[in-house]
C-alpha cells in the first residue's frame, strides 16, 4: 500500500530511541523527509543517518528539551529551516517518575506539566497554522493507555496526559475542515527503557526481580508477549498518511489487547 508520504516533512520529537524512534523508522521508510529532536547531538546524528539509509530524502537532528519553551521554539524554526516547513508534528517526550497518586507532590506536577502538557501544546501552536494553511497536516501524541486505563504506578503521568488527551480532543474538531488530523497513538507494554524502568518500579514494590516482573507484565497482554517499537511505528505511519485522512480525534491503542475496556 502506497502511504502517500513521500515528499512530506515530519517532526519528530524525541527520535534517538524507543516509540518516537519508531515512528521515524517508519516514516523513513515511507520517503518521509524528518528532523528528530533529542537532547543529545552525536545521538542525533547517528540516528538522522540511519534514517537516511532507511530510505528518508533528509534527515537531521536538533537539540531540544521539552523542559524549555525556547527550546521548543527554536525546534519549530529549525525544523522549517530545514525543511521548508513541517506537515507531520509527532510529539513525544519522557515520561515522569513511576508514583502512587497518593505519592504526586505540587513541585513534581508544575514539572511535569511544562513537559507533558505546556511544551507540546507551544511547538504545534506554532506549526499548526501554515498546515491549516496548506489545507494538510498530521498531529500525532505518543500517549500511553494510561490516557484510558490508568496504570496504578504510574498515577502522575495518568493525571498529566489526560490533560493533553482533552486539548487534542478539542482541537481536533476545530482544525478538521482545514484537512489537518490529530489522534494519540497509545502504546501498552513495549520493550523500552520507559518500560524497563517501570518494570523495576514493579518489582520493587512486589518484591520481585525485574525478569520476574516482565514475565507478569507479558502474562497480563492477550498476545502473550511485550510488544516491539516495530509493532508500534507503522500505525504512527498510517496515521500520518493519505490512506489516514478520515481518523482524526481518536486513541488508536497499540497494546496486544492489554486494554480489555471497549472503550
Amino acid at each position: 500500500m502506497d502511504l502517500g508520504l513521500k515528499g512530506r516533512r515530519a517532526l519528530v520529537m524525541g527520535g534517538t530511541k524507543g516509540l518516537g524512534r519508531s515512528i521515524a523508522d517508519a516514516l523513513a521508510a515511507e520517503g518521509t523527509a524528518l528532523v528528530i529532536s533529542g537532547r543529545d547531538q552525536a545521538r542525533l546524528d547517528e540516528a538522522a543517518a540511519a534514517l537516511k539509509a532507511a530510505g528518508a530524502p533528509s534527515a537531521s537532528g536538533i537539540v531540544a528539551d521539552v523542559a524549555s519553551s525556547a527550546d521548543m521554539d527554536r525546534l519549530a524554526d529549525g525544523a522549517i529551516a530545514a525543511m521548508g516547513g513541517v506537515d507531520i508534528l509527532v510529539l513525544n517526550h519522557g515520561g515522569p517518575p513511576p508514583c502512587t497518586a497518593s505519592q504526586i507532590t505540587e513541585e513534581a506536577l508544575f514539572e511535569w506539566f511544562q513537559h507533558i502538557v505546556v511544551s507540546p501544546i507551544r511547538i504545534a501552536n506554532r506549526l499548526i497554522p501554515a498546515m491549516r494553511e496548506r489545507g494538510w497536516g498530521r498531529v500525532i501524541v505518543v500517549g500511553s493507555t494510561g490516557m484510558q486505563h490508568p496504570i496504578p504506578t504510574l498515577a502522575l503521568s495518568n493525571t498529566l496526559r489526560a490533560s493533553i488527551w482533552g486539548w487534542l480532543k478539542t482541537l481536533s474538531g476545530e482544525v478538521a475542515p482545514d484537512g489537518v488530523t490529530m489522534n494519540v497513538l497509545a502504546p501498552g507494554t513495549i520493550q523500552t527503557d520507559r518500560v524497563t524502568q517501570t518494570s523495576t518500579a514493579r518489582a520493587k514494590q512486589k518484591n520481585i526481580s525485574l525478569e520476574e516482573a516482565l514475565a507478569e507484565a507479558a502474562a497480563e497482554i492477550p498476545a502473550g508477549r511485550l510488544g516491539l517499537p516495530a509493532d508500534y511505528g507503522p500505525m504512527g505511519a498510517f496515521l500520518a498518511s493519505e490512506r489516514g485522512a478520515y481518523i482524526t480525534g481518536s486513541m488508536i491503542r497499540v497494546d496486544g489487547g492489554r486494554v480489555r475496556g471497549m472503550v
